[in-house]
């Protein structure tokens, strides 16, 4: 793990707080930040723009749970949550803010690096499942316009399937354009004229 990694601790506790410090330090992470204040979290902590948040809160009520998960849908930044005790719903409200590790009572500064790296991986691996999540959205929008601009063309050409595609993929490569924008152009040309 890289030791430039700059690493956000929020808690209001500070004997609580010193474990985690002490632990990032003491496996060669020094780039640490502590946060004793919670108040205009969101605000400092784009200013801070860490890589990694430790967050600890002993008890959490409810304010505090919903003010730390509108932080974690907002910075998409790796997030371990540190609790002493915990619910179902607690921790299913965690993982769907996007929370890449709940820990209830583990805070052991041995611990602390290794909850590091599985929550940078964790992140990770949600991030990349979330991007082609969306690619392949796309590709299916993509390709349902794709479809509706060969009918179109078929239709208005009295051409078939083969000769729509090879036109729409012809007029692409005369643009310089992909051929889902200049299906995209036709779908939209319908539509308008239609």
């Amino acid at each position: 793990m890289d030791a430039e990694l700059k690493i956000l601790v929020i808690d209001e506790n500070e004997t609580r707080a010193a474990i985690l410090l002490e632990g990032l330090r003491a496996s060669g992470l020094t780039c640490v930040e502590w946060l004793k204040d919670t108040r205009g979290l969101s605000e400092r902590i784009f200013m801070l723009d860490p890589d990694v948040i430790l967050i600890d809160l002993e008890d959490p009520n409810r304010d505090v749970l919903e003010q730390m998960f509108q932080v974690s849908r907002e910075v998409r930044r790796p997030i371990a949550m540190f609790v002493d005790s915990s619910d179902s719903q607690s921790i299913s409200q965690a993982v769907d803010a996007g929370v890449s590790a709940y820990i209830v009572d583990g805070l052991k500064s041995e611990r602390v690096r290794s909850i590091v790296e599985m929550t940078v991986s964790r992140f990770n691996a949600f991030s990349k499942l979330h991007k082609e999540l969306a690619e392949a959205k796309n590709a299916l929008q993509d390709r349902k316009i794709l479809e509706r601009a060969k009918g179109i063309l078929m239709t208005q050409r009295g051409i078939g399937e083969a000769e729509a595609y090879a036109l729409l993929r012809k007029t692409a490569m005369n643009k310089g354009q992909k051929i889902s924008d200049i299906a995209s152009s036709i779908v939209t040309a319908s539509e308008i004229l239609g």
